[in-house]
C-alpha cells in the first residue's frame, strides 16, 4: 500500500488526525417530571340517581364543594356527601344567589322528587312509621310506646 493511498484511507476514517471520536455508549434521556406523581384519590360519585342507599353509604367523594348536602344526606369534613337514612338518591339543582347550586338527596320512594314540598306532602318520617296525613285525618292522639 501506497503512502498515498494510506492518506485517503486515514481520511475517510472517523479516527482521522484528530485522533479517535469518542461515541455515546448510552442514549441521551430527558428527565421525568414528578417522577410519576401521587396515586388517584378515587373522588366522584359513588352512588347515581334512582340506586339504594342506607346510612352511612357514601354518595359522593369530593374535593370542596361542587355538591351541597341536601335532605336526608350529611357533609363530612372532608366534604364527603353520605346518607343518614335508607332510600334513593336524587340528584337536583335549585337557584342559589345569582347562580345555580346542585344539591344530592335521599327520598324515602322511588317516585319521590326533590325537593320535597313539606306542605303539600307532610313531613317525611323515617322508614315510613308516620304518617302524618292519616293521623291528621283519624284526629286521634298519637301515644307514645313505652
Amino acid at each position: 500500500m501506497s503512502f498515498f493511498s494510506r492518506c485517503i484511507e486515514a481520511a475517510k476514517s472517523p479516527f482521522s488526525a484528530l485522533g479517535s471520536v469518542r461515541t455515546a455508549t448510552k442514549r441521551a434521556g430527558g428527565t421525568v417530571r414528578n417522577h410519576g406523581g401521587s396515586p388517584g384519590k378515587r373522588l366522584g360519585v359513588k352512588k347515581f340517581s334512582d340506586q339504594y342507599v342506607i346510612p352511612g353509604n357514601i354518595i359522593v367523594r369530593q374535593r370542596g364543594t361542587q355538591f351541597h348536602p341536601g335532605q336526608n344526606v350529611k357533609i363530612g369534613r372532608d366534604h364527603t356527601i353520605y346518607a343518614v337514612t335508607p332510600g334513593f338518591v336524587r340528584f337536583y339543582r335549585e337557584k342559589w344567589l345569582r347562580g345555580h347550586r346542585k344539591f344530592v338527596g335521599v327520598v324515602l320512594n322511588r317516585g319521590e322528587t326533590l325537593p320535597r314540598d313539606e306542605l303539600a306532602l307532610g313531613r317525611s318520617r323515617h322508614l315510613g312509621l308516620v304518617d302524618l296525613n292519616a293521623v291528621a285525618k283519624s284526629n286521634k292522639p298519637i301515644q307514645a310506646s313505652v
